[in-house]
């Protein structure tokens, strides 16, 4: 199974940048889809975005298309989100996770433990 670990969240301020990383244990990383959630205080869990095993394919939620960019690097064992023009509302914890459809759905995959993202206004 694999493991995974996020990093890069902080404090910044609205209309900033920040940049995400998610390490994975494992060596069938790049078998799997890979995917960003987050989660605000007193909210529902959100998809924010997710990327196909080769990389080629990419989605992500409306709120925040234009904005956020998805990459990994399968070498690495590490999957990015690149979040431009954060607004106060994206405060949240943010999540990886390995087959995100099958962990949104408790049938597989697996979740990182979260990294806080706090945007500032």
């Amino acid at each position: 199974q694999v493991q995974v670990v996020e990093a890069g969240g902080g404090l910044v301020l609205a209309g900033g940048s920040l940049s995400l990383s998610c390490a994975a244990s494992g060596r069938s990383f790049s078998r799997y889809v890979m995917g960003w959630f987050r989660q605000a205080p007193g909210k529902e869990r959100e998809f924010v975005a997710a990327i196909s095993w080769s990389g080629s394919s990419t989605t992500y939620g409306d709120s925040v298309k234009g904005r956020f960019n998805i990459s990994r690097e399968n070498g690495k064992n590490t999957v990015y989100l690149r979040m431009n023009s954060l607004k106060p509302e994206e405060t949240a914890i943010y999540y990886c996770a390995v087959d995100p459809y099958a962990a949104v759905a408790g049938t597989g995959g697996s979740w990182g433990r979260g990294t806080q993202v706090t945007v500032s206004s």
